[in-house]
């Protein structure tokens, strides 16, 4: 699943990673950190200023495009469309975690608009 810029920024950082050994699949996390601080960029850019109160108005008025998607708030701050994927792994083998790497083997079961498939269960029958 990639949005504008998140194929660039995975060829730069999954290298990084996985030879500085702190994240071993090079995707874990990084990206909704990374996009993140391109709330912030377009936000500051925008108000041309760095004050606190006029870049949380601007973040609550506008939407944003980033490398994990569309993401713009609500009232209380929160998300408008949520971006936290539930997954689950198929087909999994022991000590391997190249496998990870390979389409189909995480499916991706919400949110229904990024939905990949259904939830297979119990797990044991996913990893076959």
């Amino acid at each position: 699943m990639y949005f504008d810029g998140a194929e660039a920024y995975f060829n730069t950082y999954t290298k990084r990673a996985v030879e500085a050994k702190v994240d071993p699949l090079g995707f874990y996390i990084s990206p909704y950190g990374y996009a993140m601080g391109q709330l912030l960029e377009q936000a500051a850019n925008a108000t041309k200023s760095l004050d606190q109160k006029g870049i949380a108005k601007y973040l609550h008025e506008h939407e944003f495009n980033t490398i994990v998607g569309p993401i713009s708030f609500d009232a209380d701050g929160e998300w408008r469309e949520t971006a936290t994927l539930q997954a689950q792994f198929r087909g999994v083998v022991d000590k391997n975690v190249d496998q990870f790497r390979q389409p189909g083997k995480q499916v991706i079961l919400f949110p229904a608009r990024l939905k990949t498939g259904n939830l297979v269960a119990p797990f044991e029958a996913a990893r076959k």
